[in-house]
């Protein structure tokens, strides 16, 4: 009797993908859309819920097939146009994602090249880059690179996978690096995740952040400042948004 090939890393995401269009729950996915400026598809799973589903997925092909192959179904379900099924290739990775190594990074920076919307950009470079870029400072200069990108999501990704360094107040050269380098940047996406990096840097380091935000406040947009300035005390914050002294000629 011929024994049964394995099931392949596409075969899994089929199945997975299945599970999730089938039990999903539609008017929560109508409803979703209004938080995007895209038009998004989705099957209505709420994140929690989907959370403790990839939970289950995970504990399962660890056990039986091993992590190389959970890397390859996660590739697998990265791809396409269902935000749920992207989420899910997230989760079945993040609980480890600081461990992952090399080859790993340089996969999850090509999935950046998939990107369609904020969301399941957020969940990968704050979820998974940003926790690699924290265990390894060597892969920093990779951002600067994004930083230069065309692309609006790479652009994104320099700031929000360097979130998890900064709340350990850690990489602030970097930081600023790519700060001065996306102030100029005129996308509202970029800034609202430059703005998101700044907020975390300061609440973090107030000492050495806030003499930064006020040496770029004359050029840095309005939406960054505000964003970076919302966890510090009212004074401070007052001193960072007020307007720059006039430069006498």
């Amino acid at each position: 009797m011929r024994r049964k090939k394995p099931a392949s890393p596409a075969q899994i995401a089929r199945h997975i993908r299945a599970v999730l269009k089938h039990d999903g729950y539609a008017p929560y996915s109508q409803s979703a859309q209004r938080f995007f400026k895209e038009t998004i598809q989705a099957h209505g799973w709420r994140t929690h819920e989907l959370r403790k589903v990839g939970a289950t997925f995970r504990r399962t092909l660890l056990r039986e097939r091993g992590p190389e192959f959970l890397l390859a179904v996660a590739d697998q379900l990265f791809r396409g146009p269902v935000i749920d099924d992207k989420n899910m290739a997230i989760f079945l990775l993040e609980k480890d994602a600081a461990g992952l190594g090399d080859a790993e990074f340089r996969l999850l920076d090509s999935w950046l090249d998939r990107v369609t919307n904020w969301a399941e950009h957020d969940a990968l470079a704050h979820n998974l880059i940003g926790p690699l870029v924290a265990a390894d400072e060597k892969r920093a200069p990779r951002l600067l690179a994004w930083a230069r990108s065309k692309n609006r999501w790479r652009r994104r990704a320099a700031c929000v996978a360097l979130i998890r360094a900064a709340r350990q107040r850690r990489l602030f050269p970097e930081i600023v690096r790519v700060s001065n380098r996306l102030l100029s940047d005129p996308d509202d996406m970029v800034q609202k995740g430059l703005g998101w990096l700044l907020r975390e840097t300061a609440k973090a380091d107030p000492q050495k952040t806030v003499p930064y935000l006020l040496k770029l406040r004359a050029r840095a947009p309005r939406l960054v400042l505000r964003t970076a300035c919302e966890t510090l005390p009212a004074a401070t914050r007052a001193r960072v948004l007020a307007d720059p002294p006039s430069v006498v000629k």
